[in-house]
């Protein structure tokens, strides 16, 4: 997976393309990601100590990690990532278009 925890990616397909967010969780078993924002569902919730009312509690759904895209604040838009090697000796993780950090 090229999306990591605490990215911010926006969604490049589905019902919620265009929207923008910060990843949540990765679940790199099953290939999706949650995404602030994004995808969300219904729930309907029994009465419990936590919600005493019950009924329908709105929450976000995990996506596919292939309709999201790392965000370069620079280009403005959904880019691929490449890697670099800082002056520290680091991994660092660079936009593919314009060559900054992400």
């Amino acid at each position: 997976m090229n999306v990591k925890k605490n990215d911010n990616v926006i969604v490049i397909s589905g019902d919620d393309a265009g929207k923008r967010g910060k990843v949540l969780r990765t679940m790199p078993s099953k290939g999706k990601v949650l995404v602030e924002g994004v995808n969300y569902i219904w729930r309907h919730v029994r009465r419990s100590q936590k919600t005493p009312a019950g009924g329908r509690v709105q929450k976000e759904a995990p996506i596919h990690s292939s309709n999201v895209a790392v965000f370069c604040p620079r280009c403005n838009r959904g880019v691929r990532t490449g890697n670099k090697m800082s002056d520290k000796g680091a991994k660092v993780r660079i936009c593919a278009r314009c060559k900054e950090g992400v």
